[in-house]
This record gives structure tokens, sequence and C-alpha cells, in this order.
């Protein structure tokens, strides 16, 4: 799942993003509103994790505009301030949880899953799609009860396609889902391409059915039809 933290102390901002990292989240910063509002302008993520006060303005209008723009990202307030006035604000505009600093980062990883249940998957931890089993917060995977292994970029571009199934995407856009804005440094989608064909392979060689579709000229589409 892909995170854009948005944090100004650039301390906090790094352990948590090595945190998230560790927990096997695909995470990038912004440190002031204009790099905030560039990249929720330009770039589509799962979670924003958004402080209110920033150099350069507020986090409440990137807020508004996500709202606008990308609707269905999942907003998480990391604000110092605790005032119920602030809180509410936040949860008015449109985020879907509010935490103070300080807190434990394991609690924030704990309400990550959670907004991400509650967004793609009607809060639950397991998700179903025809012969494939996924366990979310487990990360992982089975086709007809035998288990297939994964790497993170694999798993990543199997959630990837579950969320979106049935819908065509293009190459970019599932590219800048695993890489972020990396992606946009690559001139082919060898690695792409590379990592579609593994997936396929494996769920496969567990007795699946192929469900990538090739549209081409385009992209991908998951689906079962």
């Amino acid at each position: 799942m892909k995170i854009l933290l948005v944090e100004d102390e650039m301390v906090l901002a790094k352990n948590i993003k090595s945190f998230l990292v560790t927990e096997g989240y695909f995470c990038e910063l912004a440190s002031n509103f204009d790099e905030a509002f560039e990249k929720v302008s330009l770039y589509e993520y799962d979670c924003v994790l958004l402080d209110i006060t920033l150099p350069g303005g507020s986090g409440l209008q990137i807020l508004q505009q996500l709202k606008i723009e990308r609707p269905n990202t999942g907003v998480i307030i990391i604000s110092a301030k605790n005032s119920l006035d602030d809180k509410l604000e936040g949860l008015d505009t449109g985020a879907d949880d509010y935490l103070t600093k300080p807190f434990h980062l394991s609690e924030l990883n704990s309400r990550i899953k959670s907004l991400i249940r509650r967004r793609h998957f009607e809060g639950k931890s397991e998700v179903v799609f025809e012969e494939i089993r996924i366990i979310t917060d487990q990360q992982a995977v089975f086709v007809k009860q035998n288990e297939i292994r994964l790497t993170k970029k694999e798993f990543d571009l199997l959630m990837y396609f579950v969320v979106n199934r049935h819908r065509v995407l293009s190459r970019e856009s599932i590219a800048e889902h695993l890489w972020g804005d990396e992606a946009d440094l690559s001139d082919s989608f060898d690695f792409l391409y590379s990592h579609i064909k593994n997936l396929r392979k494996k769920i496969e060689d567990a007795g699946g059915q192929n469900y990538i579709q090739t549209v081409y000229g385009i992209g991908y589409k998951f689906t079962a039809s």
C-alpha cells in the first residue's frame, strides 16, 4: 500500500517513514505545503498522513483538495494540536481519523490498517476473489488453499489489481502506484512486465486462473470475465 506522509518535523518524519517501510508500506515524504499539494495533485495514494500546521499553508487546504480530486484517498490527520475544534474541523472536512502527537507507531499502523480495510474491503481483513484468498494483515495469499509466496512488489501488485478489479488500469498508473514518482525516471516498463509475469505464473502454478488480462495499447484489467 502506498502512503504519503506530510510532516515538517524531519526527525519524526524519518522515524515514521522507516517504521512504515519496515511494516511493508511504500512511503513518500512531503515536508511543506507546496510539496504536499503537488504530490496529491499528481499522484494517487491509499492513505495520506497529514499534519495540519505546515510551512507555507494549512494541511486542511490539502485535505480539501484531496476530497475534490482524490475522494477515495484515506486521510489520517497527525497533529500536535489537541483541541476539540481542530479535531472536528479536520473530520468535518473529510478526514477519516485523527491522531494526536506524540503517538505510538504501533497505534498508527493499526489505524492505517483499519482505514484501508474500511475503504477498500468493507472492514474485512480477509479478501476473496474467485479461488484467491488474501489475508491483508498478514500479507498472506492462498490459491485453492495453497499458500503462494509473493515478493513485496508482487503482493502490492495483486492488491492493486483486486482493489481495482474489472477496471482497465494503465501501465503508468500501475507503475506509479508501485514505485511512486521514481517510476517517472524509467524509460521503459520492463520492470513492470517482469512482476506481472511472475505474479501470473505463481497464481497459475498453484491451480488458479489467469485473471490479468492485457488491454493492448493501454495496460491491464484484473477480471474473471
